[in-house]
């Protein structure tokens, strides 16, 4: 069985950085596609960054765009978001997601071609 394990989210002051981690368990990593995503309240869920393995290669939101990266750990069951010049707007629980289906450019952010969800972990970045 997949499961999904996020940690690292917390709280911090507008330009400052988080790293979030994602732990996956049950998995193969030699074809899949893996993700972050946020909600925050009364908003729809959005793809915020997804890495896939078996060809190298990251996906970014426009609006985090050049202040997150996501990457891979050796082990390659490891996923995290390196999160700088914080901002307000950026409040959000944070989702790891993971597939193992191949997406092609425009899936990466939408979140029904993801079949694993992580608990979220909590974001909130005061001005």
């Amino acid at each position: 069985q997949v499961q999904l394990v996020e940690s690292g989210g917390g709280s911090v002051q507008a330009g400052g950085s988080l790293i979030l981690s994602c732990t996956a368990s049950g998995f193969t990593y030699r074809s899949n596609s893996m993700a972050w995503f946020r909600q925050a309240p009364g908003k729809e869920r959005e793809g915020v960054a997804a890495i896939w393995t078996a060809d190298p290669g990251a996906w970014y939101g426009a609006s985090v765009k050049g202040r997150f990266t996501i990457s891979q750990g050796n082990a390659k069951n490891i996923v995290y978001l390196q999160m700088n010049s914080l901002k307000p707007e950026d409040t959000a629980m944070y989702y790891c997601a993971a597939t193992d289906k191949f997406l092609h450019a425009g899936e990466y952010s939408d979140p029904l071609q993801y079949d694993y969800w992580g608990q979220g972990t909590q974001v909130t970045v005061s001005s």
